[in-house]
């Protein structure tokens, strides 16, 4: 290992180790070892068997489905702290509970500032993300956050597509401000989808605002889950004269009957991030990896370096 990476250390949880295993080669330096212990009961444990003491640790930990995720990130927390690391750093492309970000209907819990405040007390020093579900969430922790942008990966994507009458579509108003950011970067018109909901992952209605009539759409999202709003839109403009459909979204969820959708909708493609791995294939999905990204945003703050050079918007 090279003098700048001897003064940190990179550990992963489970279910994330593919990616930190990529961060590390951008890093040039080998991943840490540390050991999860399952119990027959479902319980386990996690320990480091190496020693950290008076060093940086990095730990590369998504919280997607399922809680085990995000307990096996806070035992290692507690973990590093007792260990006497001098300083613990989250790193978490894809933060689970963030659409539960506010009070929407009464007697509901805000689940972000719960895992955030979680995060806090077991100890971590700063926090390392990726396209929150709502940029206000940063403000739940007390503690430095680096919040990093998928257009970093994704607009280059687009850009080599070369596609003329490119219009970028957001698939509900809410996104708007995200899918503004990349018509003003790539210099092409808005389009918005205005949609309700009859219930939670069930679109009751949408209608378009705006032109796509013999245009290219791109429609932009931070993450999809069950991709229903997304095909819904992908369909619509469709019927509404668009030459071609494709989507961009930050983080892969894909749960339940997504892929199916996903396969049988009007999209020519849709292109993720590898925040969180995709198993279920499906041939219209591609992902691109952010490790580049993260790994550079590791040796700038391990540098004490600015990290604003990281976003293209």
């Amino acid at each position: 290992m090279s003098e700048q990476n001897s003064k940190f250390l990179v550990f992963s949880g489970t279910n994330s180790r593919y990616l930190a295993e990529k961060i590390c080669q951008s890093l040039n330096c080998p991943l840490g070892n540390l050991v999860v212990t399952k119990f027959s009961d479902g319980e386990f444990a996690v320990s480091y068997e190496e020693s950290i003491r008076g060093r940086d640790v990095f730990l590369v930990q998504n919280t997607f489905p399922n809680s085990d995720n995000l307990m096996e990130l806070l035992l290692m927390i507690d973990a590093a702290k007792r260990a006497s690391a001098r300083h613990i750093i989250a790193v978490i492309p894809y933060f689970g509970w963030a659409r539960q970000d506010r009070k929407d209907k009464p007697r509901v819990s805000i689940g972000a500032k719960l895992v955030a405040d979680l995060l806090s007390v077991a100890g971590i020093d700063r926090l390392i993300t990726m396209d929150l579900h709502a940029d206000q969430i940063q403000g739940f922790f007390d503690v430095p956050v680096d919040h990093l942008y998928a257009s970093g990966v994704l607009l280059p994507y687009v850009q080599s597509l070369k596609l003329k009458d490119l219009v970028i579509a957001s698939p509900d108003v809410g996104g708007s401000k995200r899918a503004n950011t990349y018509a003003k970067y790539l210099g092409c018109p808005l389009v918005l989808c205005n949609k309700t909901r009859a219930r939670a992952n069930v679109v009751a209605s949408m209608q378009i605002i705006g032109d796509v009539k013999d245009k290219n759409v791109v429609i932009v999202d931070d993450m999809v889950d069950t991709a229903g709003t997304i095909t819904k839109a992908a369909d619509i403009m469709k019927e509404a004269g668009a030459k071609t459909v494709r989507a961009l979204a930050s983080h892969c969820v894909m749960s339940g009957p997504a892929s199916d959708r996903v396969q049988n909708s009007a999209l020519e493609e849709i292109i993720f991030t590898d925040s969180i791995p995709y198993t279920n294939r499906c041939s219209k999905v591609k992902q691109i990896s952010i490790a580049e990204m993260f790994a550079e945003t590791i040796r700038r703050v391990e540098d004490n370096q600015s990290i604003s050079s990281q976003y293209l918007v």
